[in-house]
């Protein structure tokens, strides 16, 4: 499949992981920086080495609702000076060069022992070279989760520019007490494409410009396992993914390694998030 044409950003799980509970009386704000092994969105690909990912966002309350509003961003921190291995967003021209920034804003409420939420999100890519700004595009959404064992969530995104398609997720999540102070956060989910396929011609050659997945249907399954603990006023956890790939897409890993079922990659997260008005906690 040709790479230029595949749209790449974020789910912004990093800014949504932080979005206060949607029945706080008062206004929050928060930050945190992902340092993983390379950058998988929606199972795809789109940086095979290591990346910094940082956001924030603040979070205020409007009747029963919260509205929150953020930015999130993708770092490519090394170099990619091997065309045979490497892949990046930002077209491999150096290192701590800033591949993507995405704006989001939304609003959720509760709804017995459901939460809904709706927002929309833009996918911003400032270089000349790699995702460039012909890629930009928005997307809006739309999910529920369900205050019940397992925490299942369901979600709906929907480009509204370059793909014009949808992309479906359904995700569970169990926290495992290791003792009085640790636990440990399983969670798995599955990706799914409703019109954000290549259109694949009889000799398997992409007929759409813009495109995530090369097919409809099942995209990609991930599981992965966190271990968060506290260091004062910073949350810490480190986690790990693995991924089956079921779309020829989620698939590439590099461009010597363009058939891979299985993916693994992980890293730290660390974040940081205070309640407006709030005293700051004493050291």
């Amino acid at each position: 499949m040709n790479r230029a044409k595949v749209l790449g950003a974020t789910v912004l799980a990093a800014g949504l992981a932080l979005a206060p509970d949607s029945a706080a009386a008062q206004a929050e704000v928060g930050a945190q920086v992902d340092l993983f092994s390379a950058y998988v969105w929606r199972g795809l690909s789109l940086t095979n080495k290591p990346v910094a990912q940082p956001s924030a966002y603040i979070s205020f309350p409007a009747g029963q609702a919260s509205v929150t509003v953020g930015g999130w961003a993708s770092i490519d921190l090394g170099t990619y000076d091997d065309p045979e291995d490497d892949i990046s967003e930002s077209g491999g021209v150096g290192s701590f060069n800033l591949a993507e920034f995405d704006p989001y804003a939304e609003v959720s409420f509760p709804a017995g022992k459901a939460t809904l939420t709706g927002g929309i999100t833009g996918y911003i890519y400032p270089n000349d070279f790699g995702l460039t700004d012909d890629f930009n595009t928005w997307e809006v959404y739309g999910k529920v989760g369900f205050d019940v064992p397992l925490a299942p969530e369901i979600a709906v995104y929907y480009d509204i520019d370059k793909i014009e398609g949808a992309y479906i997720q359904g995700s569970v999540a169990h926290s495992v007490p290791l003792n009085e102070t640790l636990s440990l956060d399983l969670g798995a989910l599955a990706g799914f494409s409703a019109g954000q396929h290549a259109d694949l011609d009889e000799f398997g050659n992409p007929r759409a410009e813009f495109y995530n997945f090369a097919e409809n249907g099942l995209t990609h399954i991930d599981v992965s396992a966190g271990l968060p603990f506290s260091a004062g006023a910073l949350a810490i956890t480190p986690v790990v993914h693995v991924q089956i790939s079921s779309d020829e897409a989620t698939k590439f890993n590099s461009p010597s390694n363009a058939d891979e079922d299985i993916k693994l990659w992980g890293g730290v997260s660390i974040g940081w998030s205070r309640t407006l008005g709030e005293a700051p906690a004493e050291e």
